[in-house]
């Protein structure tokens, strides 16, 4: 049986060169999604949306393989946004709205999806509210790999807000999207591995 791994077939969306911000362009991208807001390392509702998106896309994995067409769930992902760019490089947590998302099939239609929720239900999952199938389209975006903590971002983000894209004459055109490359509880810190990506516009 073919197993379909996205992040080699979409290589230019979990690759990108250390500390150097290139262009790609993003096509429309299937996604498992849910919403919050503030800390995640506070906020209760961050561990449950990271649990509700595990759940349900392994779900329809299995669901897929019983069909033949079995798929290698990828990394968390997240869309976050505040009222300010600088709350992201002074790190203002609290300040923060996020969607979180795990990458899917093309082909995980809506009552796909409706049934590996139903799967996830039967073994007790709560899962989060807001938790959706969604089509993300970016198109041009700005990305560099970040080796370290997450809370170490700060510099090479304010590199490319007050740097980069004005040099480049490109504005913000969306969320700043995070992959999370590395599992953070069986990774140092120091070796922790995101991309970090912002769509943008010629302004």
């Amino acid at each position: 049986m073919d197993k379909l791994d996205l992040k080699k077939a979409r290589k230019d969306l979990f690759s990108a060169p250390l500390n150097r911000f290139t262009l790609i362009e993003a096509p429309p991208v299937a996604y498992l999604m849910v919403d919050g807001h503030g800390d995640p390392n506070a906020a209760p509702e961050y561990g449950r949306a990271v649990e509700s998106l595990y759940a349900t896309a392994y779900a329809a994995k299995f669901m897929c393989k019983a069909k033949g067409r079995d798929f290698v769930v990828p990394p968390l992902e997240g869309l976050w946004s505040a009222p300010n760019p600088e709350s992201f490089t002074a790190r203002r947590k609290h300040e923060w709205d996020w969607t979180m998302m795990i990458m899917v099939p093309d082909d995980l239609d809506q009552p796909m999806f409706e049934q590996a929720v139903a799967r996830s239900r039967d073994k007790g999952i709560e899962l989060a509210a807001t938790l959706r199938p969604e089509t993300l389209r970016e198109g041009l975006c700005l990305q560099a790999l970040h080796v370290g903590s997450y809370d170490d971002e700060g510099p090479l983000l304010a590199r490319l807000h007050d740097e980069i894209m004005p040099q480049g004459g490109y504005e913000f055109a969306g969320r700043h999207h995070e992959v999370y490359l590395s599992d953070p509880r069986k990774t140092p810190a120091a070796k922790l591995r995101t991309l970090l990506r912002q769509p943008v516009r010629k302004a």
